[in-house]
């Protein structure tokens, strides 16, 4: 794993953007396209401002999709990640496609299958993650299933999960938030030919030691990181604080 450790989340998201951009380009001039996995939280915030600015990067050669959604969220919900996604992305470039997950959807189980079968059969050229207060990977929270047979699924989130999301400020109350969203699950994002994961905050910096540094399980489902080639960690010195090293 290469991991970089930048002063504060904006050296943190400009390094992190610039290398994502270059990442598309090299691919694109080797592939004539990429297929890329969105991560939709502040703690991308930084980084999706750089990369949206890079310049030479040939969008309209992107086929775009996300990590989860909450059950029930329509596209145009204040907290739906499809907005967040529009409102930091896709307003400023435009992808030659972007799947998104329909959290709406009334057949949850059926639209699991629907955004599966969009998904690239050889995985995501690049991934872009984050990691959450609880380990999380997407809404994989602890215990996850590093086997997990499916490549999308409904989840019930767990309460530090959604205590996070009153803590980024999508919701007012814990009782705002979703008990159940759409996710990729560790399979279809470990499957991904490049990882970055861009992870600022004192308040992620006992999971990025327990990834890091703690046992390999599924009760810490970014402790699977370690086993993956590819994989560029972006700390600042907050989320870095615990680390031993």
């Amino acid at each position: 794993m290469d991991i970089q450790i930048s002063e504060d989340r904006a050296a943190l998201g400009l390094a992190a953007g610039k290398a994502i951009a270059a990442a598309m380009r090299e691919r694109i001039d080797a592939n004539g396209n990429v297929t890329m996995a969105f991560a939709a939280a502040p703690s991308q915030n930084e980084t999706l401002a750089t990369l949206v600015a890079e310049p030479g990067i040939a969008w309209d050669c992107v086929t775009a999709y996300h990590l989860d959604e909450y059950a029930g969220a329509t596209a145009d919900a204040p907290y739906s990640f499809r907005r967040y996604l529009h409102e930091h992305v896709f307003e400023h470039v435009k992808p030659a496609e972007f799947n998104g997950i329909r959290g709406e959807a009334k057949k949850p189980d059926a639209e699991c299958d629907r955004y599966a079968a969009l998904l690239p059969e050889e995985g995501f050229d690049i991934a872009l993650l984050g990691i959450g207060e609880n380990g999380h990977l997407a809404f994989n929270d602890p215990p996850c299933d590093f086997d997990d047979p499916d490549d999308v699924r409904v989840v019930e989130l767990d309460e530090a999960c959604r205590v996070q999301q009153v803590n980024d400020g999508a919701f007012a109350t814990l009782d705002d938030v979703p008990t159940h969203a759409f996710t990729l699950t560790v399979p279809a994002l470990m499957n991904a030919r490049q990882v970055f994961v861009m992870v600022p905050g004192s308040r992620k910096a006992a999971a990025v030691a327990l990834a890091l540094e703690g046992p390999f399980s599924e009760r810490c489902p970014a402790s699977i990181l370690r086993t993956r080639a590819r994989v560029a960690l972006y700390l600042d010195r907050d989320s870095a604080s615990m680390l031993s090293a």
